[in-house]
């Protein structure tokens, strides 16, 4: 019989055959028992299932719960909400399919939720492979408005209130948004300065087109207005926003 809580991971997929192996392995890899996985492919032509369905029997051979669905979707945050409502685990972390996890990241969270008696919302440090170097990203609390600066979503796992939240569909952001409402409606946020996943320059978020990076922040001041949040917030997402354009 298991021991530990369980903990369910999803990844949205779409085309992305050339990157989920190592997404799809680095969970099978976790030095933590009690988990769930849930591939949730919005249709791909380029292999990705026949990929995500060649790991059954390796996952199967771990005790891990495993399930692979492709069907339309409406994006890739309608994806990931599809999963989480297929999910049961106590904690619900996600993964894009071209980052992984570090091999004891699922564990490190749990401890985490034991430690400190529960969170709504944690999110820890991020090894970031840029195109010249890579490097860390601390994760840090975030102070008197809101800043992506401080915070990595691919480290994101939601728990108890914080399992109930959904991404919306109609934003770029929908990851920051969701975190700005948790913050706002009061919930417990744990940052642990442990690294917990890998993240790779060159995905939706990081387009070098200077038009994808206007629009970037306008997706981004469309969320910060949406949560009343303040013209500092604002002024330092179009930063960061430029930032990525720069270094990637």
């Amino acid at each position: 019989m298991k021991s530990g809580k369980l903990v369910s991971i999803t990844t949205a997929t779409f085309n992305s055959a050339k990157t989920l192996g190592r997404t799809l392995q680095s969970v099978l890899d976790q030095d933590y028992d009690n988990i769930e996985y849930t591939v949730m492919d919005g249709g791909s032509s380029d292999g990705t299932v026949e990929l995500a369905r060649s790991f059954e029997k390796r996952f199967q051979d771990r005790g891990f719960i495993y399930r692979v669905i492709s069907e339309p979707d409406k994006g890739m945050y309608d994806a990931i909400n599809k999963a989480m409502n297929a999910s049961s685990g106590l904690i619900i972390g996600n993964i894009n399919s071209d980052d992984w996890y570090e091999s004891s990241a699922i564990s490190k969270v749990v401890n985490a939720y034991n430690e400190y008696g529960g969170f709504d919302l944690l999110y820890g440090d991020l090894m970031i492979h840029a195109p010249s170097r890579s490097f860390v990203k601390k994760a840090k609390p975030m102070g008197l408005y809101e800043t992506s600066r401080h915070w990595n979503h691919p480290t994101t796992f939601l728990a108890d209130k914080g399992a109930s939240y959904r991404y919306r569909l109609d934003n770029l952001y929908a990851d920051f948004d969701l975190v700005i409402r948790i913050r706002k409606d009061g919930g417990k946020v744990v940052v642990l300065n442990e690294l917990l996943a890998d993240f790779t320059f060159g995905g939706m978020s990081t387009e070098k087109s200077w038009e994808q990076v206007k629009k970037r922040i306008r997706y981004r001041n469309q969320v910060l207005k949406d949560n009343h949040c303040s013209l500092l917030a604002k002024a330092e997402g179009m930063a960061i926003d430029i930032a990525k354009y720069l270094i990637s």
